[in-house]
């Protein structure tokens, strides 16, 4: 699979939004080279504001911007924009239900050599909680370029979480993304994977190695972690009888928990949840600490075993 720059195409798409619209306005804190939106700030730099290391005061800047009829996108680090700026996301933004864009790169365990302190891994759990946010978690640069564009012209805040890492492409022109919305991009009858991120491309693997051995995977993939897409996560319960979730976050709080809730509530079947356990992330580089944590195809092929097992 080719691998692109989720961060890139947010960039990219940033641009091509304030060509269409002069209300479209973006917030850095102090980071644009590394998120991106210095290609905003380049193309529009009446409409970019650098505020600084200055989370909190991006956020409620933001949400004024939004009170005036603005459209306004956000941008840092994960760590940063969902946890220094927690308290205003809340706040300033939700409790009001403005229409602020929070897009966040560096998310997850492939932030890599910056190491635990920079490593999101929480993120997805502090945004999920948040009354009236919805969160959104991309696998390649296509989906990222369609969830940008709906988020933009879409009212009420989101979260959307990127990475620093290219992500290999998973997507054709024929894909098309809706908020609230998984997809089942393999079929199966065994056992339902239920996926977001990069951890998409290795539930696809993941199928095809145990298709070898006899292991029938319906893949789905989740962009959308809140609101979940419970008919979808049910219905492939009812089919399947067992769940396995993967997820490049913490297994507390975020997609896995997210399944939890639904099937505990409407239809009970064994399940495990892959993610980092209840731990800090290390130093290491991305792809090598994906591996290290069991965030693969091999990992994902362990807990669809140990799921069986249950299921039998």
């Amino acid at each position: 699979m080719e691998k692109v720059s989720l961060r890139d195409t947010y960039g990219e798409v940033l641009v091509e939004l304030g060509r269409e619209d002069d209300r479209i306005v973006v917030l850095d804190a102090d980071l644009s080279g590394s998120t991106k939106t210095a290609k905003f700030a380049k193309a529009f730099p009446e409409r970019f504001f650098n505020m600084g290391i200055a989370e909190l005061n991006m956020m409620n800047t933001a949400a004024g911007l939004a009170t005036t009829g603005k459209i306004p996108f956000v941008s840092t680090f994960a760590i940063f924009g969902t946890g220094r700026a927690w308290e205003a996301v809340r706040q300033t933004i939700c409790y009001p239900n403005l229409s602020v864009k929070i897009v966040c790169t560096h998310g997850g365990i492939t932030v890599g050599e910056d190491g635990a302190s920079h490593q999101a891994l929480e993120d997805v759990a502090n945004m999920r909680n948040i009354p009236n946010m919805r969160v959104i978690v991309p696998a390649d640069d296509v989906e990222t370029r369609q969830v940008i564009r709906k988020i933009a012209y879409t009212d009420g805040p989101f979260y959307v979480r990127l990475s620093r890492e290219k992500f290999p492409r998973i997507f054709d022109e024929n894909y098309e993304f809706e908020i609230g919305k998984g997809h089942v991009l393999v079929e199966g009858k065994d056992v339902t994977v239920v996926s977001n991120g990069v951890m998409t491309s290795f539930a696809l693997l993941a199928a095809e190695n145990l298709e070898r051995e006899g292991i029938s995977v319906e893949v789905i993939h989740m962009p959308t972690v809140k609101p979940i897409d419970v008919e979808l996560i049910v219905k492939s319960a009812q089919k399947t009888g067992a769940v396995v979730t993967a997820e490049e976050h913490s297994i507390i709080g975020g997609l896995g928990s997210a399944v939890a809730e639904v099937l505990v509530e409407n239809y009970p079947v064994p399940m495990e949840r892959l993610g980092t356990p209840d731990v800090f992330g290390r130093s290491g580089k991305g792809w090598e600490l994906l591996h290290y944590f069991g965030l693969d195809e091999k990992g994902i092929e362990k807990k669809v075993k140990k799921v069986l097992e249950r299921k039998r």
